[in-house]
């Protein structure tokens, strides 16, 4: 074959080779389009070769896209899962801006996640040694638990803060409300201070007569006498405090339900207003208004206990010439125990601790009546045992009114 004859062939050979290379271009152009910004868009379709290689990286790509889809699910299920806790989790970098943190931390701090995340904690926290704690960064470990109390949504917080190091020289903050605990605690301590406060008074007094008893010269005679009843006085103190801590003892720690007795209130309220005549020995009135709300179920000793201890309150705190009135009746559908005095009443700043144990309006005046100062702490209780609640309306000078409301399951026909 001639060189004249071969041109025709290497004419096509070239035209056939510049295809090919223009396809792989064309190919190579749309890989790297695609490789460019892939979201969204399909693999290319290939020719020859490129075919399997786009085959391929459309069979990569969706294997990702599985796996990031479900690393995608499984982040949202622990954010979900942090989000539930009931303790606060705030994320911190290594300047302590705020980079996530979960519903609890913002409810505990009164945080905003649109608003302050890029913040510094310290910025929006500003208490000294929550700070001081900040900058501690601690290198290894939790630090030691720090009691920080807040201001949030509309009250004060006890938290519980500590600072996590993790990854690259940032923090986690846990944060747990402890404010309830922190009550306890100190209701604790109080109720120590108190028993140990009401205990000492009677056993100083008695203590201090027996020296006299067993002294040189002991008394005698009248002196005697007025010394063995002011200690008469001083151990019936003592034991009256032992009995109602024995009782509200009893009904914090029973869990069981109060049995269901029949119980006759007509009959209760007559013999309350007996002990109440021997209580006040003339001084006052003792009256019953009504007892038309029937019989009731339920512990017939918790119950008059409750109801004993509002009638000698109101007999005590009763200057003389005054009236107690007691009345079982129905109100607002519910059987209802009502003790009214034209006593000295109660300034309405003391009401809402009035059931608190050993707290006084006058502490002068309530151990000189010969109260405890656990008389409407276990009325608080025996309520609670019996679904019922005390409400107190009372106003200095114009006399008090207690009322215990039971609910209208326990009135029998």
């Amino acid at each position: 074959m001639g060189l004249a004859d071969a041109w025709p062939v290497l004419l096509l050979l070239v035209v056939v080779l510049a295809t090919m290379l223009r396809t792989q271009i064309r190919q190579r152009n749309a890989l790297r389009r695609w490789l460019e910004s892939p979201e969204g868009r399909d693999t290319p379709d290939g020719v020859g070769p490129w075919r399997e290689i786009f085959s391929r990286l459309q069979r990569l790509r969706k294997e990702d896209q599985r796996a990031y889809q479900a690393l995608e699910r499984t982040l949202d299920r622990f954010r979900q899962a942090v989000q539930a806790l009931p303790d606060g989790v705030i994320l911190l970098d290594a300047q302590t801006h705020i980079e996530w943190l979960n519903a609890s931390a913002g409810r505990q701090f009164s945080l905003d996640a649109s608003r302050d995340v890029g913040t510094q904690l310290g910025h929006l926290v500003r208490q000294g040694e929550f700070r001081d704690l900040l900058a501690s960064r601690p290198q290894r470990g939790a630090s030691e638990p720090l009691l920080l109390r807040v201001q949030a949504q509309g009250r004060e917080q006890v938290l519980s803060v500590m600072l996590i190091p993790f990854g690259d020289a940032k923090n986690l903050l846990l944060s747990r409300d402890v404010t309830e605990l922190a009550r306890t605690e100190a209701m604790r301590r109080d109720f120590v201070a108190n028993v140990s406060h009401e205990l000492r008074t009677p056993l100083t007094v008695i203590s201090g007569f027996i020296e006299q008893f067993v002294s040189d010269e002991p008394p005698t005679g009248e002196v005697a006498a007025r010394f063995f009843a002011l200690m008469a006085d001083q151990s019936e103190r003592m034991t009256r405090l032992v009995a109602d801590l024995l009782t509200l003892s009893q009904l914090e720690n029973d869990n069981r339900p109060p049995p269901d007795e029949t119980i006759d209130m007509a009959a209760m309220l007559e013999s309350l207003r007996t002990e109440a005549l021997a209580l006040a020995d003339g001084r006052l009135g003792i009256e019953i208004s009504e007892t038309s709300a029937g019989r009731i179920c339920g512990s017939s000793h918790e119950l008059r206990s409750a109801f004993g201890n509002l009638v000698s309150n109101a007999v005590r705190y009763t200057p003389a010439g005054g009236t107690v009135t007691l009345a079982w009746r129905m109100e607002e559908g519910c059987p209802t125990f009502s003790v009214a005095d034209t006593g000295i009443g109660i300034p309405a700043e003391h009401i809402p601790r009035l059931t608190e144990r050993f707290y006084r309006v006058d502490k002068g005046r309530s151990s000189a009546t010969g109260g405890t100062g656990l008389g409407l702490a276990i009325v608080k209780h025996v309520l609670m045992r019996h679904q019922g609640t005390l409400a107190i309306r009372s106003e200095p000078g114009r006399g008090s009114v207690f009322s215990a409301r039971l609910p209208a399951a326990r009135r029998l026909p």
